[in-house]
């Protein structure tokens, strides 16, 4: 592959609006008196300033950067500072996940790891393993499973758990969210929590029973899922404290500085307020509501949240559209390919999905609407387009669309015209492309996945994973952006190359783009005076090194506001 000269394009990727808008703390970046302490930091490059040769940066006390430049200048300027060095290090910009799920990763973190199991049996047997590391009496609760990934390529079904499992419950995420796999006896503890028998031929909006003959075969798609949700026991606040720090723990040793955290619930967001007043936020969150519930209520009463430590925030709302892919739940306009009859799930009525993104305009807020299929992104721009009116394009809403995963050619240049920011994860464009055809079909593909088509018709994007579904890996995200190809490179050149991303564009959207997309592009993505010092020290530069050498880029240390909050095990008696 084609070596990217990253440090003598940055500039133009990275270009940003001239007019900087208030910091979301309520004021404007200024830079800091030369006579407060301050730090200054050495590399061997500092990559996504204004100085092409910069290997030297000075933050404040506060934080906030106030040089970049030459290291032998910078020391001269500030003899005083307090000095790290980062050795032969690369510097970048704090990369941000423009949409991930902090609990669910804590949580997986702490449950059965089904991620990549290749059959039904490998499933069993690694459950088999975790059940001895809880209480006897608890459910077994797992994520991860992929039917894709088996040989019969089929949905499983409660008897392939219960000759392993035959008293104890168990549920089993889909790799994706939106379907669950569980045994007979979960099936049983729900019907009774739910008071009817999930035998018949009802079905739930915007969710699917999966049955044979009238009777459920133990998947759940989408909203039907919720009922064997509800039936199991709620962790106790010290286990999500638990699953909040494993979460943040994974992000800060991966190299992410800040993540938008989508479908936050009222109780989540107290959690994570407990977090930031006690100086154990070492992330910067931005919370997207889970919906219309709780949380939405009190940000309509009450206005955007902005914590005072500039960690932590809640200015927009997660909505849902429709299911996903992989689990057939994406809205499609034309039948599956490979389920004649079927369309997928939409989760909510046109008419219900603008009620709901009028209230959210009307109380100041920001949309950001899951829709994965070619229907689902069709019906949430044309409700946008209803709801922001005429001046859509000129406004500055930074609405969403979470994922964009499959837009019909004719909707592409829309979110352009809209001025919609594209919230996509390339990690999943090479995790479905085994399979992706056969459920679309051939002419539904030049719609899919289409990050650099939407990027040249104008549309901002903003680059993330989706973890757990994916690794809360960026650096699989920058190498699948680049190659859409798997780590083995396979195919070669690339799945749908035309779609590639340069390491330039791919490093905007999990930086500068990222900061766009929710306002914080005046302090955050970028490494130039009055920005908040957020980086990453990495052991070479991405845009310099082959695309194979990408996820094996070492992360050295994260910083986030000027202090380090990861730093690498074998390295820590150094700084960074």
């Amino acid at each position: 592959m084609r070596r990217l000269a990253l440090s003598s394009l940055i500039l133009t990727a990275l270009a940003l609006p001239a007019c900087t808008p208030p910091s979301s703390d309520g004021g404007t970046p200024a830079a800091a008196a030369t006579d407060a302490p301050v730090h200054l930091l050495v590399a061997a490059r500092i990559v996504g300033s204004d100085t092409a040769d910069a290997n030297a940066m000075v933050w404040d006390d506060a934080g906030r950067i106030i040089a970049i430049g030459r290291a032998e200048d910078l020391a001269a300027r500030f003899p005083d500072a307090t000095r790290h060095d980062a050795g032969d290090g690369v510097v970048v910009p704090g990369l941000i996940d423009a949409h991930g799920h902090l609990m669910n990763l804590g949580f997986a973190l702490l449950r059965a790891d089904l991620v990549g199991a290749a059959s039904k049996a490998e499933i069993i047997e690694q459950l088999q393993a975790y059940a001895e590391t809880v209480p006897a009496d608890a459910w077994i609760i797992g994520r991860g499973w992929d039917q894709n990934d088996w040989p019969e390529k089929a949905f499983p079904t409660a008897a392939d758990l219960d000759a392993a499992f035959p008293d104890r419950p168990v549920w089993l995420e889909r790799v994706d969210g939106h379907a669950g796999w569980g045994n007979t006896a979960a099936l049983r503890a729900a019907e009774a929590k739910h008071g009817q028998s999930f035998d018949g031929d009802w079905q739930v909006d915007g969710g699917r029973i999966l049955r044979e003959g009238g009777k459920a075969t133990g998947v759940f798609i989408d909203a039907a899922a919720t009922f064997i949700d509800a039936a199991v026991p709620a962790p106790s606040e010290a286990l999500r404290e638990e699953a909040f720090e494993r979460a943040l723990a994974a992000a800060a040793a991966n190299g992410l500085t800040g993540v938008h955290d989508m479908g936050v619930s009222r109780d989540d967001l107290a959690l994570y307020q407990r977090f930031a007043d006690a100086g154990r936020l070492t992330l910067r969150v931005e919370a997207y509501a889970d919906g219309d519930r709780d949380a939405l209520a009190d940000r309509c009463a009450q206005g955007p949240y902005v914590h005072d430590g500039g960690r932590l925030a809640m200015r927009g709302v997660k909505v849902y559209m429709d299911g996903a892919l992989g689990s057939r739940g994406a809205a499609l306009i034309a039948d599956y390919s490979d389920e004649p009859g079927h369309r997928g799930l939409l989760l909510m009525r046109q008419e219900a999905l603008e009620t709901l993104l009028a209230k959210i305009r009307g109380c100041g807020l920001q949309a950001a609407t899951h829709a994965i299929g070619d229907l689902a992104n069709r019906l949430v721009l044309d409700g946008y387009a209803k709801v922001l009116g005429p001046d859509a394009a000129t406004s500055d809403h930074r609405w969403r669309i979470e994922h964009a995963q499959v837009v019909s050619p004719k909707d592409l240049p829309r979110f352009a015209e809209l001025g919609v920011i594209a919230s996509m994860q390339p990690t999943h464009a090479t995790s479905d492309m085994p399979w992706a055809e056969a459920r679309l079909g051939a002419e539904r593909l030049r719609g899919a996945y289409a990050w650099k088509t939407l990027k040249d018709d104008g549309a901002r994007l903003a680059l993330g994973s989706d973890f757990p579904v994916e690794s809360v890996d960026p650096r699989l995200g920058l190498y699948s952006a680049v190659t859409r190809q798997d780590l083995e490179g396979l195919p070669l050149g690339g799945w749908q190359p035309q779609e590639r991303l340069t390491m330039v564009d791919a490093l905007a959207g999990f930086t500068a783009d990222a900061a766009f997309a929710n306002r914080r592009e005046g302090e955050l993505g970028r490494l130039v005076e009055g920005h908040r010092a957020d980086f990453v020290v990495l052991d070479a530069d991405p845009g310099t090194v082959e695309a194979p050498a990408i996820p094996k880029l070492v992360v050295r240390a994260t910083w986030v506001d000027g202090e380090p909050v990861y730093q690498r095990p074998a390295e820590a008696a150094a700084t960074p």
